[in-house]
């Protein structure tokens, strides 16, 4: 069959005709119903850019290299760096908790929609994880600090990283998930009529298909980890100075120095919160620009 590409005139001459048919009752409420779409969009979007720009105007006074790297004063009282041992903390600890719960989430669910469907174990697994997902991240931190801490009498990132790994989960197995049912069904038809067998059609035709939508998932998950502060409290206790072990000493990350310095009413305290939350929303956002360029690389067609 011969397609012919219609040229972009002739496309925007047949839209303005469809337009000029149209009944004025039909033009009114097309034209009403964009508004009111452009309209909620910019109720959503001005506090949120508010905000950014808040925490960029206060936070950009006081990030510096000494800032991100020297160690946070033991007194609230006192004005200047850093956040050194928060950001440290955060990479490792939020990077632990990924390498945790991204490869089992997306396992599950490539398990729950190519393998199990509609099985009793796959509702389960289902069901399991909308429950976590409305879990209060506080109580997960309760329920390592019980399981893990109290177990062995210590406050370490791993802990942390156990408890932030329980919050992603299930974010990414019902995130992506629901980017593997978006495959069509005639890409896995047509390599397992090529003789491929599921395994290998499920490696290497539906995951490339969904591998943008699963990195959104698994970003919003880490995005979310990153942010997290009851669970870090409890279970990861506070240090002033850098420790780059998961498994030995205390330790702390920005959300955590966030909502402590936030609540101080010293001036040095309640800038050095300005700062924590422009670099932690830097990291963000430069996490999620290196999974975007990876995502686009892996899953480009060769």
């Amino acid at each position: 069959m011969t397609v012919v590409d219609m040229p972009t005139d002739a496309g925007h001459d047949v839209e303005v005709s469809l337009e000029a048919n149209l009944s004025p009752a039909r033009r009114i409420a097309d034209h009403a119903a964009t508004a009111a779409m452009v309209l909620s969009f910019a109720v959503a979007a001005v506090p949120l850019v508010m905000i950014i720009g808040y925490v960029f105007l206060k936070g950009g006074q006081v990030v510096d290299m000494a800032f991100l790297t020297e160690a946070i004063p033991n007194s609230y009282r006192r004005v200047g760096p850093g956040m050194g041992p928060a950001v440290v903390g955060t990479v490792i600890i939020t990077a632990a908790a990924s390498a945790m719960a991204i490869p089992l989430g997306v396992l599950g669910a490539i398990y729950l929609n190519e393998y199990g469907k509609q099985n009793r174990l796959a509702r389960t697994i289902r069901f399991m994880a909308d429950v976590m997902t409305g879990v209060p991240s506080v109580v997960m931190g309760v329920f390592v600090y019980v399981v893990w801490v109290l177990r062995f009498r210590e406050q370490t990132g791993f802990a942390g990283s156990l408890a932030l790994a329980c919050l992603m989960l299930p974010i990414v197995i019902r995130t992506t998930e629901e980017m593997l049912r978006l495959v069509p069904d005639e890409l896995r038809l047509a390599s397992l009529a090529l003789g491929a067998r599921r395994w290998r059609t499920t490696l290497t035709v539906v995951l490339p298909a969904a591998l943008p939508g699963i990195t959104s998932g698994a970003m919003l998950a880490v995005a979310r980890a990153a942010g997290e502060t009851a669970p870090i409290l409890l279970v990861t206790g506070l240090t002033f100075d850098t420790n780059w072990s998961l498994f030995e000493g205390n330790n702390t990350t920005l959300a955590a120095q966030i909502f402590r310095n936030a609540s101080q009413p010293y001036e040095g305290a309640q800038l050095r919160a300005y700062g924590a939350a422009f670099t932690l929303i830097l990291l963000v956002f430069a996490c999620t620009i290196v999974a975007r360029i990876i995502s686009a690389r892996f899953s480009t067609t060769r």
